[in-house]
C-alpha cells in the first residue's frame, strides 16, 4: 500500500513536468514572452527541483515522509494556480520557477530512495525502478489533456488541471504514507524476522546541517563526482531538451503541438517500462556497465534527432520516441544503487545531492537551448552538444571503481522513528 501511493504521489507530483513545454507556444502568442524568457522560469523550477531534493531527504529525517510529501504537493498546486494570474515573465518565475521547483523538488527521485529504503530489504532495484517511473506516469497521465485544453481552451484552465491532480493525492498521502514501517508494527519487505532492521533515525540536527553534511563527506570520494557529472548530462539530455522543448522544436518544423505531445506522452510510456526493467536489471547486473550503456545510445540517438524532426511522423521518428522512452530515466536504479553501496544509509541524501547536479545539468540545458532557438532559429546545436556529453557520461560511470566499504554514519544525535 506504501508503495502504491508513492508512486500516485509522484505521479501527482509530476503533473506541471509535462505543463511547460505545452505552453510555451500559447504563452508566446498570447503574452509575447520569448522562448528564453519561458526558458528562464523552466530553468529555475528545474534548478530548485534539483537544490531542494537533499534537504527535502533531510526534512524527511527530520519531519517524517507525510508530512514533507503533504506540503510538497500543497506548493505544486499553489503555483500552479498562481501561475495562471502572469502578466510578466517575473511572475512564472516567482510561481512555475520557485513555488513548484521547491514543491517538485521535495518529491524527487530522493523520496523514492527514501522510501525504497525504509521499507524494503528484497527487490530494492526494482521498487525503486517501478517508483522511478511515477514521474513519467505523470507525464503520461497529464500531457495529452494538458496539450489539448492549452490548444483548444486556455493554457490557464490546463495548469488548473495540473493543480487539480496535485490536491487529489493530498488524503492519500495523509492516510496511508507512514514514515516507517515499524511504526505501524510491521517489517521491511523481506526482513528476516529472526534478525530484524534497526528503525530508521529521526534526526534531531537542523535538516540544512544534515544535509550539508552529507555533502561534506561525499565530496571526498571520487565516486561521488562522477555520479554527479555523469547526473549532470542525464538532466541534461532528459529534462533539460527533450522535457522542455521537444514540442516547441516539433512545432518548429509544422508538427502540431497535440501531436507532438502524443509522442513525448509515449516516451512517458516507454519510460515506465524501461525504468522498471533497468531496476530488474540493477539487481543482476553491475550498476557501472549499465549506466555506461544507457549513457551511450542515449548520445547517440541524439545525433539522429535532428534529421527526423518534421511536420510528419515517419517510422524512424516512432523507433526514436521508443528508444529515448526507454532509456529515459532507465539511468535511476543503478545510480541510486551505486549510492547504497558506497555511502551504505546515507544513501538516499547522497542521491539527494546527486539528484540535484541532475537538475542543474537540466536547469542550465534548459536555458541554453532556448538562447540557441532564439539566436540560431533551431536547435541543432543543441542536440549535438547534448550526444557528445552522453558518451562522455559513459566512459565515466563505466570507470567509477568499486567501494570496499561504505564510511560510517556521523551524526551523533538521534531519535528512533515509530
Amino acid at each position: 500500500m506504501v508503495a502504491i501511493v508513492a508512486f500516485l504521489a509522484l505521479v501527482g507530483a509530476a503533473g506541471f513536468r509535462a505543463a511547460p513545454s505545452v505552453f510555451m507556444v500559447p504563452i508566446e502568442t498570447e503574452l509575447g514572452f520569448s522562448r528564453t524568457d519561458l526558458s528562464i522560469a523552466i530553468g529555475i523550477n528545474i534548478v530548485l527541483f534539483g537544490l531542494t531534493a537533499p534537504f527535502a531527504a533531510a526534512l524527511m529525517d527530520r519531519f517524517g515522509i507525510k508530512r514533507v510529501t503533504v506540503l510538497a504537493l500543497v506548493l505544486v498546486a499553489t503555483g500552479a494556480v498562481l501561475g495562471t494570474l502572469a502578466t510578466s515573465p517575473f511572475i512564472l518565475w516567482l510561481t512555475w520557477g520557485c513555488l513548484i521547483g521547491i514543491g517538485t523538488g521535495s518529491m524527487a527521485m530522493v523520496f523514492a530512495a527514501t522510501v525504497t529504503q525504509r521499507w524494503f530489504v528484497r527487490h530494492r532495484g526494482a521498487v525503486s525502478g517501478v517508483l522511478s517511473a511515477g514521474s513519467a506516469t505523470g507525464q503520461l497521465v497529464f500531457l495529452p489533456p494538458t496539450a489539448w485544453l492549452a490548444t483548444e481552451v486556455g493554457w490557464r484552465e490546463a495548469s488548473m488541471v495540473v493543480a487539480a491532480g496535485a490536491l487529489v493525492v493530498v488524503p492519500l498521502v495523509a492516510w496511508f504514507l507512514h514514515d516507517s514501517p515499524q511504526r505501524i508494527g510491521v517489517l521491511p519487505y523481506g526482513a528476516d524476522a529472526a534478525n530484524p532492521p534497526a528503525p530508521p533515525q529521526r534526526s534531531r540536527v537542523n535538516p540544512a546541517l544534515l544535509a550539508v553534511q552529507a555533502l561534506r563527506d561525499a565530496a571526498r570520494h571520487r565516486t561521488f563526482w562522477a555520479l554527479a557529472a555523469g547526473f549532470a548530462v542525464c538532466g541534461a539530455s532528459t529534462n533539460g531538451l527533450i522535457g522542455a522543448h521537444f514540442i516547441p522544436a516539433a512545432h518548429d518544423h509544422g508538427m502540431t503541438e497535440p501531436v507532438a505531445a502524443g509522442l513525448l506522452a509515449t516516451v512517458g510510456v516507454f519510460d515506465i517500462v524501461g525504468t522498471v526493467l533497468s531496476g530488474w536489471l540493477t539487481d543482476r547486473v553491475n550498476p557501472r556497465i549499465l549506466l555506461g550503456v544507457y549513457y551511450a545510445g542515449r548520445g547517440v540517438s541524439l545525433l539522429f534527432l535532428p534529421f527526423l524532426l518534421s511536420s510528419d511522423v515517419h517510422p524512424p521518428m516512432w523507433f526514436f520516441i521508443v528508444f529515448y522512452g526507454l532509456d529515459w530515466v532507465a539511468t535511476v536504479p543503478p545510480t541510486i544503487a551505486l549510492c547504497r553501496e558506497v555511502f551504505g544509509d546515507r544513501g538516499p541524501l547522497v542521491f539527494g545531492w546527486v539528484f540535484a547536479s541532475h537538475q542543474l545539468g537540466a536547469g542550465v540545458a534548459t536555458v541554453l537551448a532556448g538562447m540557441v532557438r532564439d539566436a540560431t532559429g533551431h536547435y541543432t546545436v543543441a542536440w549535438f552538444a547534448a550526444a557528445g556529453l552522453c558518451i562522455v557520461a559513459a566512459v565515466v560511470s563505466v570507470s567509477i571503481r568499486r567501494a570496499a566499504a561504505a564510511p560510517p554514519e556521523p551524526e551523533p544525535v538521534a531519535e528512533r522513528v515509530g
